[in-house]
C-alpha cells in the first residue's frame, strides 16, 4: 500500500452509484433548503447516536460538514449532501463520475489530510472519516479534541467492529449518516439498491466453485493484504470467491509471501491505487521466481478493483458486481 493505507492504516487499524433522488419528495437542493429554514425543528431531532464509542446528540442536522477520505465524501455525496459538506480531503483515486460535478463544487482542504488549523478553519461543525488515521490525535484531529471544540464526528464502523464487516455494517453506515443529516429516506433508497444489485450477483454465482482469491494490494518484502475483518472479504465472498487470508484478524495486514505459497491461490485480486500501476504490481509477481508455481501466478490469472470499492462505502455493490464478473465471466 502506499504511505496512506499501508503505513497509517496498518499503525492505526484497532463500492459507479447514483441514486435517484428526485422520488424522495424534491431534489436534495431543495430538500435541504426546506430543513435548513427550520433546522431548530427539524422533524426527527434532537438525535442520539454512538458511533466508535463517542455518543453524539444533534439538536438539527450538520450544515458544514467535512470528509476525510473518499469513500466518507462519496457517501455524502451519494445522499444529496453537497451542498452541507464545506470541505473534503485525501482521495485514493478517482471520484465516480457521476458524482464529479458535485465533488467539484466543493473545496478540497489538502490533497492527504489537511493541519488542524486549516480543518477548523474550515469552520465545520461534523468532521466524517473514513479511516481511523483521519482523526490522528499526535496531529491534533482526535475526536475528543474536536468535540471540545463544538465539533461533532464520525468514523466509518468498518474500524471500529468486532468481528467481521459485511452488509450489516454498510446498512448501518448508510441509516446513521442518512439520520444525522436529517434525511433518512435518501438512505433507505441507497441501501435497497445496494441489496439488490448485491443479491442479483449472488444469485448468478451461487452454484459456481468458489476459487481461492489473494488479494495484493502492495509489498516488497511481504505481501499486504486484505484480511477477514473487513468490507474487503466480504465483498469477495458475495462475488463468489474465497478470500485466503480470511483468517487474518484485521481489516489490512501484512504476511509473508511463504504463506501466501502455502495457501495455493487460484486468482489473485490487484487493489488498484496510488503510485503503482496495476501492470507494475502484475510484473512483481510474475517475476518472483518463488512464486511461479501459485496456481495464480502461473495461470496469469489477475482481476482488478479500486481500492475505493473495497472499503466500507457507497461503491460495495459495484465491486461485487465487478469482481463476480471476472472470478465467473460465464456466470449468467
Amino acid at each position: 500500500m502506499s504511505s496512506y493505507p499501508r503505513a497509517l492504516l496498518r499503525a492505526l487499524l484497532p463500492v459507479p452509484l447514483l441514486i435517484s433522488l428526485a422520488a424522495c419528495g424534491g431534489s436534495p437542493a431543495a430538500q435541504d433548503a426546506k430543513a435548513n429554514a427550520g433546522a431548530g425543528a427539524a422533524p426527527g431531532f434532537p438525535y442520539t447516536v454512538t458511533n466508535c464509542g463517542v455518543t453524539s446528540t444533534y439538536q438539527a442536522p450538520p450544515q458544514r460538514a467535512v470528509t476525510m477520505n473518499q469513500h466518507a465524501t462519496e457517501i455524502l455525496l451519494a445522499l444529496g449532501l453537497e451542498g452541507r459538506t464545506v470541505g473534503t480531503a485525501y482521495l485514493d483515486d478517482a471520484v465516480l463520475p457521476a458524482y464529479r460535478p458535485a465533488y467539484d463544487k466543493i473545496k478540497v482542504l489538502a490533497k492527504e489530510y489537511p493541519s488542524k488549523e486549516i480543518l477548523l478553519g474550515a469552520n465545520p461543525d461534523f468532521v466524517y472519516g473514513g479511516y481511523s488515521s483521519a482523526f490522528d490525535k499526535a496531529q491534533g484531529r482526535d475526536r475528543e479534541g474536536l468535540a471540545k471544540s463544538g465539533i461533532n464526528s464520525r468514523l466509518s464502523v468498518e474500524y471500529c467492529t468486532e468481528g467481521k464487516v459485511g452488509l450489516d455494517q454498510l446498512r448501518t453506515e448508510i441509516t446513521e449518516v442518512a439520520r444525522t443529516f436529517g434525511v433518512p429516506e435518501r438512505g433507505e433508497r441507497l441501501i435497497a439498491d445496494e441489496q439488490r444489485r448485491i443479491e442479483a450477483v449472488s444469485a448468478r454465482v451461487k452454484d459456481r466453485a468458489k476459487p481461492a482469491v489473494f488479494v495484493y494490494d502492495s509489498g516488497e518484502a511481504s505481501a499486504f493484504t486484505s484480511g477477514g475483518k473487513g468490507i474487503g472479504n466480504e465483498i469477495v465472498a458475495l462475488a463468489g470467491g474465497t478470500n485466503v487470508f480470511a483468517d487474518l484478524d484485521d481489516t489490512f495486514g501484512d504476511v509473508s509471501w511463504e504463506k501466501v505459497i502455502e495457501r495455493k491461490p487460484e486468482v489473485v485480486l490487484i487493489y488498484d491505487y496510488g503510485g503503482t500501476t496495476v501492470e507494475a504490481k502484475k510484473q512483481r509477481l510474475l517475476n518472483d521466481p518463488a512464486l511461479a508455481q501459485v496456481p495464480a501466478v502461473k495461470n496469469q490469472r489477475f482481476v482488478v478493483l479500486p481500492l475505493s470499492s473495497a472499503v466500507l462505502g457507497v461503491r460495495v455493490a459495484d465491486a461485487v458486481e465487478s469482481l463476480g464478473g471476472q472470478l465467473h465471466p460465464t456466470a449468467p
